[in-house]
């Protein structure tokens, strides 16, 4: 969780009768003169159709040359040529895609839900054609869509991930941003503005702040104009020329003035953007039910068990098994330059703490000196990690062959071994020490309720860079919301990493 920083001591404050400017802010915050946030998702709307149809008009393409070749001779279903049906998919394509919503602005982007509609409006496709086939005893050339498919399933995510990038890439710009402002308590404030200049779709052009009066706002080194109180809000979202308004926790006349916020913001089509609190739990795990005009807010129950799970132990047992068949020859060597390199044994064992407490020796290609252990006790003055780690980025401990595969993550491969026989997992929280576990505040713990992870949302987002907060929330937002798709997004994430390292030392 994020500490509140300390409201800065000298502020400018809102004079009697002062009137609040109308000025937007730069920096980390995005620039003025961009687009509304309507017209560029409109545009990015396009780009998508227009990347979806050609990755499906070459999947299909692809598939039609490679089964029958480019004269293909009596090739058909029923009364129908396989150009025709080939046509026929690639609309079909389209239009689920279209109804899976796979395009929403709210979703693309960011977060893996993109991904996940491309997916289920494919599979719903292929069962689709599966169905009919079967209904009309039609006999189809299983190999054309064998290959269409799956193809063009890669093909399209892959598409999304590239525009995601060029996308990320406008936004560090200060371009395809929705104008926000945020509005609440001071407190409540700082934390949704710091949270939105991480990354995310959002510039913040200005707050609305409850309480004292005071014209600019300082959120990690910028100051933020404060365009207006709760009272105002809606005159300042049309100086500002705002898309939205976030509203960060709860506000003066509760319900009832957010209610009629809304039906004001609706005149200028502006968004209203509610937080819940919920700082650790997905989308996906909240649904929204009205109950006689009482609109209830349900959150599912995280899974810790059942037959998610068990699809997931399966995954980990196919690739840590393939990974230590294909890796043994590397690895082999990595051992004989470990060894080389400095006394002691190849393989460094140490003792964690797995799921439910258990514990368990962790493998690693050794990559400190054999008295690293005994070493710690003069080293722990210069201790440079967060809360209950200790790192150093100098640490004298760590051998020359050892500072090469920590860079690149190398020497983690022997946790192939413990990811197979069911101590450890492709993905999970980062495996603790057992001082770590005894000094973790109860909340905490919650950590352990799966089985830690090779990689992780740790691994992928700074790695020894992070703090001890930041390591903490990434960890207990995956144990309550982990799903095979953002699974595979991590892994990949790592991948990628491992060629441009980034925390790690």
């Amino acid at each position: 969780m994020m500490t509140a920083v300390q409201e800065p001591a000298a502020e400018v404050r809102q004079a009697p009768g002062y009137t609040f400017p109308s000025f937007t802010t730069q920096g980390i915050f995005g620039r003025a003169g961009q687009p509304t946030a309507a017209a560029w998702r409109r545009r990015y709307r396009r780009i998508l159709a227009a990347s979806d149809a050609v990755v499906v008009s070459v999947a299909v393409l692809a598939g039609y040359l490679w089964r029958f070749g480019p004269e293909p001779a009596g090739a058909r279903v029923g009364p129908f040529t396989y150009l025709w049906v080939s046509l026929f998919i690639s609309a079909a394509w389209m239009s689920a895609l279209h109804i899976y919503r796979s395009r929403d602005a709210r979703i693309t982007g960011i977060g893996t839900d993109e991904y996940k509609r491309v997916v289920n409006a494919t599979v719903t496709l292929a069962g689709s054609l599966a169905f009919t086939a079967v209904i009309f005893d039609v006999d189809i050339a299983r190999g054309y869509f064998g290959f269409v498919l799956p193809a063009g399933a890669a093909g399209l995510i892959s598409s999304r991930w590239l525009l995601r990038r060029w996308l990320w890439a406008q936004r560090r710009q200060g371009d395809y941003l929705s104008k926000v402002v945020v509005l609440g308590r001071a407190r409540d404030v700082r934390y949704v503005v710091h949270q939105i200049a991480r990354k995310s779709a959002y510039q913040v052009v200005g707050v609305a702040l409850t309480g004292k009066p005071r014209s600019f706002f300082e959120v990690d080194g910028e100051s933020l104009p404060v365009v207006s109180d709760e009272r105002s809000v809606v005159d300042a979202v049309r100086r500002v020329g705002a898309d939205a308004v976030i509203v960060a926790g709860p506000t003066k006349g509760g319900s009832q003035y957010v209610q009629e916020l809304g039906w004001e913001l609706e005149e200028s089509a502006t968004e209203l953007i509610l937080t819940t609190g919920l700082t650790n739990v997905a989308g996906p795990r909240i649904h929204s039910r009205p109950v006689e005009g009482l609109p209830l807010m349900h959150v599912e129950l995280p899974q810790y068990s059942g037959a998610r799970h068990a699809v997931k132990r399966i995954f980990d047992i196919a690739v840590s098994g393939v990974a230590l068949v294909l890796l043994l020859p590397f690895m082999v060597l990595l051992g004989m330059l470990v060894t080389r390199d400095s006394p002691g044994p190849a393989l460094f064992r140490q003792e964690r703490v797995g799921r439910g407490g258990r514990k368990f020796l962790m493998l690693k290609f050794r990559s400190m000196v054999e008295t690293a252990e005994d070493d710690l006790a003069g080293l722990l003055d210069r201790n440079e990690g967060a809360g209950l780690m200790f790192k150093i980025r100098a640490d004298p401990r760590v051998t020359k062959v050892g500072a090469w595969m920590r860079r690149y993550s190398l020497d983690e491969l022997p946790q192939f071994w413990n990811v197979l026989i069911g101590d450890m997992s492709l993905v999970g929280p980062r495996p603790p020490l057992q001082r770590e576990v005894d000094g973790y505040p109860s909340r905490v713990h919650r950590r352990l309720y799966i089985k830690p992870g090779i990689t992780g949302m740790w691994q992928t987002n700074g790695r020894s860079d992070l703090s001890w907060q930041d390591s903490v929330r990434l960890d207990l937002y995956y144990v309550e919301n982990w799903s095979l798709t953002g699974d595979l997004i991590i892994l990949w994430r790592t991948v990628v990493q491992m060629f441009k390292p980034l925390g790690s030392y």
